[in-house]
């Protein structure tokens, strides 16, 4: 069967047979006389019922529905193709026949109100009033397609019916309206086909996609996810339907109980690659499973994405921009997730090569979201936030589950001190997709801003629950329990931020507003900035001998050597240098960009001279004048609070003066 993808937003759902778009040819072959109906699945002669176009069905009853509907069928694709919905849906299923077939006064097929909140029940199945008129006789094949074109009627609906994007009016709340009736025709047939075995005969997997898209509209995802693997085991090469289920999988543990009910196939395969990297996972198994595939499809654009996204998730930006291009050398016009390529080629500061792209997709399709994407990614480098805006907008009018689109505009929008914009921009981007931890960071940041640290809290949580291994997630947990006065749960979130990270990153969260330090690589060392923060904590609370453990620790750093881990008793931290990179470096929210540094060490920064400074006076409150003369005199050659490491030295030297050690150990 040939088939064409079609969806929503991404063009998900397999239909058959590709036609030409106008329908007039169509609609004079089904304005001829019908033919005497055929009955019976066979001919006088035993043969199957096919038609000449279609490819033949293996089940001679569904075969000889296809036969009799075939020039209905042709009329109502024509019409779909021409996205008239209504008209292709009333082709098979009129109005009036819907309104019979499902006229009942009270029952409901899809989950009540109070079952919608929870989003994880079971939805209540119920047939028609017993008065009702029985199910019409349709193939699979026609059905899947009239309902198909019912619920791509309320989606259109719900768009024209929506607001403005971030208009006054527009609050989300706008619902296909199509749900309940094509939930409820699908609820009776399958009831109507279910044997006691839970089995449903004859079913080729289409409906079961269809039904479990409903209900995964209706938010409830543990029975769509059910339906959804019945119909991957129908029919696994429909890969809209393995879209659907990455899209209601929220966590590693999920994706591995539901990938042991899937059929074991490459289509499989490639659905656990693709959720894996929704995950934002970076393991080596998942690079090897990539690199089988590859060498299978060494060209396959999708699998070449993929590897982008890899090394995009894993920090290694450059090597994630070298297959972007690469890819785009290959598919010059292909649009699919060019957004995460704007957002590298942002991150690195290449304009040019981002000019590039951004005048590429606009020559492609400029209504494309991925290109308005682009574009708003170009001019929020050249700092034109107000037009940036503008074309985030663009693409959400085009399409409103573009996640990028939301999550970067909610940056546009802080950008622009627009905190209330901001915040109901991310909130959409949770809306959806709640594994964006981008979204939970961003509406943490700006809570922060406001200083509503109890709020922020709680989204910093969410963001770190999402990325446990981001070091820049804790960070941002501890410092907000650090401002609420919490400094004990404060130094073990930013204990995790060091088993975390990588590498560190000093600066503006959103590219501006900060004096940019710089990163660079140090794995296997720790953040001289997370660790001042710890000992500063440590300091608050009275535990001077802590404190001071981790103020050498960090001026270790500048070297690139690691304190004795001794030194600091219980409160040791044993960094993992196989931890995946901070999302500093790869975030969009992010404006710097780091280089590598290899094994080195951080140099002399900010956060060392303080603990140097800290040190020095250390040692002059417990009179030890020969350490603290060192350190004073090592403050004055890193050129950071010079002034105040000069008075340092003249007043340790005099108290060296007055207990008579001037010159032991100058």
């Amino acid at each position: 069967m040939v088939c064409q993808i079609h969806n929503i937003d991404s063009r998900r759902v397999p239909l058959t047979t590709s036609l030409p778009a106008h329908p007039r040819a169509a609609e004079l072959l089904n304005a001829l006389p019908e033919t005497d109906a055929v009955d019976d699945a066979t001919s006088a002669d035993g043969s199957n019922y096919t038609s000449p176009i279609l490819t033949p069905n293996a089940d001679p009853e569904e075969a000889a529905l296809e036969t009799k509907e075939l020039s209905k069928y042709l009329l109502a694709k024509s019409l779909f193709d021409c996205k008239e919905f209504d008209r292709c849906a009333a082709v098979f299923l009129p109005e009036s026949l819907l309104s019979s077939v499902l006229s009942s006064p009270s029952e409901t097929t899809v989950s009540t109100p109070s079952q919608r909140s929870k989003g994880k029940a079971k939805a209540v199945e119920e047939s028609p009033a017993s008065g009702a008129a029985p199910l019409p006789r349709l193939s699979q094949k026609s059905l899947f397609l009239a309902l198909y074109a019912k619920f791509m009627s309320g989606e259109k609906r719900k768009n024209e019916e929506s607001e403005m994007v971030m208009g006054p009016q527009d609050l989300g709340t706008v619902v296909n309206k199509q749900l309940l009736v094509v939930g409820r025709y699908l609820a009776a047939w399958f009831k109507e086909r279910t044997t006691t075995d839970d089995e449903v005969l004859g079913s080729q997997g289409w409906l079961e996609y269809l039904y479990g898209m409903v209900l995964a509209k209706e938010k409830n995802d543990a029975q769509a996810m059910d339906y959804f693997v019945r119909s991957v085991h129908k029919y696994p090469m429909n890969w809209g339907c393995w879209l659907e289920m990455t899209s209601i999988i929220s966590r590693v543990e999920e994706l591995n109980q539901i990938a042991r009910h899937c059929p074991q196939n490459i289509v499989s395969f490639m659905f656990h690659l693709h959720t894996s990297l929704e995950l934002y996972q970076q393991t080596p198994n998942l690079a090897n499973s990539l690199a089988q595939l590859l060498s299978i499809f060494p060209t396959s654009s999708f699998l070449l994405t993929c590897n982008a996204l890899l090394s995009y998730h894993a920090k290694d930006l450059m090597a994630a921009e070298h297959h972007f291009s690469r890819l785009l050398s290959l598919h010059p016009h292909r649009l699919d997730s060019l957004d995460h390529y704007s957002n590298i080629l942002y991150v690195l500061n290449m304009r040019p090569k981002l000019a590039f792209v951004a005048h590429l997709c606009s020559s492609v399709d400029k209504f494309r979201p991925e290109s308005c994407v682009v574009i708003g990614n170009y001019y929020s480098l050249l700092s034109m936030h107000e037009k940036a805006v503008q074309y985030f907008r663009r693409a959400l009018t085009l399409d409103r589950s573009c996640l990028s689109a939301w999550t970067l505009m909610g940056h546009e929008y802080v950008e622009l001190k627009n905190t209330h914009a901001a915040i109901e921009s991310y909130r959409r981007a949770v809306d959806v997709n709640r594994r964006d931890y981008r979204a939970w960071y961003g509406l943490g940041q700006t809570y922060e801003m406001l200083e509503m640290h109890t709020y922020s809290l709680w989204y910093y949580k969410k963001a770190a629950g999402l990325r446990p291994w981001d070091g820049k997630m804790w960070m941002a947990v501890g410092s907000c329990l650090q401002k609420m006065g919490r400094e004990r749960d404060g130094i073990k979130a930013l204990k995790r931020a060091l088993l975390a990270d990588a590498y560190y990153d000093v600066g503006s969260s959103f590219g501006s507003g900060g004096d940019l330090l710089g990163a660079r690589g140090a794995t296997g060392h720790m953040d001289p900035e997370i660790l001042l923060q710890i000992a500063a904590m440590y300091d608050q609370l009275g535990e001077e001998e802590e404190a001071k453990a981790y103020m050498e620790l960090c001026v270790a750093q500048e070297e690139g050597g690691a304190a004795d881990a001794n030194n600091l008793g219980e409160s040791s931290v044993m960094i993992h240098t196989d931890s995946p990179a901070s999302e500093d470096y790869a975030d969009r929210e992010d404006g710097s960009a780091g280089a590598d540094g290899g094994g080195e060490g951080t140099g002399v920064t900010a956060a060392t001279s303080k603990a140097r400074m800290w040190l020095a006076r250390f040692a002059m409150r417990t009179s030890d004048y020969t350490t603290a003369n060192r350190l004073a005199t090592e403050l004055c050659q890193d050129g950071v609070e010079v002034e105040e490491a000069k008075a340092l030295v003249r007043e340790i030297r005099s108290r060296m003066e007055a207990s008579g050690m001037f010159g032991s150990d100058s």
